[in-house]
Parts: structure tokens; sequence; C-alpha cells
């Protein structure tokens, strides 16, 4: 009898820090996520991108990927959502490049040296797409493109 009422006083303890647990998870998480302004870039390809890869300027994170759309035209549409207080200029190059050679693709962006800058809903025109990494290689041992001949 008296091991029942140690077990059910040890699974009310482990029960109410399970509570407290949920509950400074849910206090201390925004679930908005961070406050921002989005901007959008067009590019040919943006293999191995995916929704919450960073967007960083200078290696330092700004944003996120917020979305991956198919256009009319075949273009690949990304959506960032870019930290407030984070300036980009009209003028700003955006390039998807590998995290690292085990894989992980981000948006690299470079402000440019415009005095105009880009607002909420604004497009980063001047972009570079995913280079494969089999296309490297090619280009190295080969001299062109994988599955193009050199003429």
């Amino acid at each position: 009898m008296a091991r029942n009422i140690v077990e059910t006083i040890i699974g009310a303890l482990v029960l109410c820090v399970a509570v407290v647990f949920v509950v400074y998870a849910f206090t201390t998480t925004d679930g908005a996520g961070p406050s921002g302004y989005e901007v959008v870039a067009k590019f040919d390809k943006v293999d191995g991108l995916k929704r919450g890869a960073d967007v960083t300027v200078a290696g330092i994170k700004i944003g996120t990927v917020v979305s991956l759309k198919l256009d009319k035209e075949y273009t690949a549409v990304v959506r960032m959502k870019i930290q407030d207080g984070t300036v980009l200029t009209a003028d700003t190059t955006a390039r998807i490049v590998s995290e690292s050679l085990l894989g992980g693709m981000t948006v690299l962006l470079d402000p440019g040296s415009s005095n105009q800058f880009l607002g909420a809903g604004s497009q980063i025109t001047r972009t570079q797409g995913s280079i494969l990494l089999a296309d490297l290689i090619a280009r190295f041992m080969f001299g062109g493109v994988s599955g193009v001949e050199k003429k």
C-alpha cells in the first residue's frame, strides 16, 4: 500500500514538471515568428533550398526563407522574411550557396551602394541560382558542364 502512494506521488511530480515545462515553452516563444518584412527574389534554380533556410549578409543571419513557388515562366519565386532594422539597398544581389560540403543551402545577400532601399513586398532583381556540385566537378574535370560536350 505504501509503495502505491510513493508511485502516485512520483507520477504527480513528473506530471507537474511536464506541465511547467510546456507552460514555459509557450510563454517564452513567439508563435507568430520574428517580426520583419518580406522581400521576393526569382531564381532559375533553387536545388536544395528549403523553407526555413537562412538568409545571410556577410555571414550573419538576417532572415529566413518563408516560401518557395514556381511561377508561370518556370522560375522559382523565393519569399524571404528579413528582420526589422535590417535595411537592404535596391541593388542588392541574391545568391543561393551551399552552407557546407555536406549540403544545406542558404540565400546570401550582397547589398549594393544604391541610395534607395527595398521595402516590404519588394523584389530583388539581381539573382544567381544554385550550382550543383556535380556540375562544378564536371567543369573542373572536363572544362564544361555535365551532359554538354565541349566542341
